[in-house]
């Protein structure tokens, strides 16, 4: 492939874009964010215990209730992720994480509708998808009378 002015031009508004995005308030918010989790020891010890609880979770998973340990592993589980959930530092991580991924969902709308109108855009918010015919996506086993 041969680059052309216009490919060149394309590149160029490119990389506006991504320092754009890398100092949007967004980005600083979860960069914030994650090194609030990461830097706090205790945090990151009870992260590593769930990641280790996790393991344990999935090998329950294949045998189910006959797996001997099914009871303990599934209420400690629940347990570790509740108490991860309820930290106020992991809320705010999740939090930035979807402001974060919003953004990003907002801008690859607006370049796949600067290529064409009928152009569908995979986004992880559904109110971000409501500029199609149909509202939420064709993804409704035809019942949505979309025309596209």
């Amino acid at each position: 492939m041969m680059i052309t002015s216009e490919w060149a031009q394309i590149l160029d508004e490119v990389d506006v874009l991504s320092k754009m995005i890398r100092s949007s308030k967004e980005k600083a918010m979860l960069q914030h964010a994650y090194n609030s989790v990461y830097s706090d020891v205790e945090l990151v010890k009870e992260i590593a215990s769930f990641q280790r609880m996790k393991e344990q979770y999935e090998d329950v998973q294949r045998f189910g209730k006959y797996h001997p340990d099914y009871q303990t592993i599934m209420k400690s589980i629940r347990l570790q992720k509740r108490k991860l959930d309820l930290n106020d530092k992991i809320a705010a991580l999740k939090v930035a994480e979807n402001d974060y991924q919003d953004l990003l969902d907002e801008i690859s709308l607006l370049i796949g509708k600067t290529v064409s109108e009928a152009v569908k855009v995979p986004v992880s918010n559904p109110f971000l998808n409501s500029g199609s015919s149909c509202g939420s996506g064709c993804g409704t086993g035809g019942s949505c009378s979309c025309s596209a």
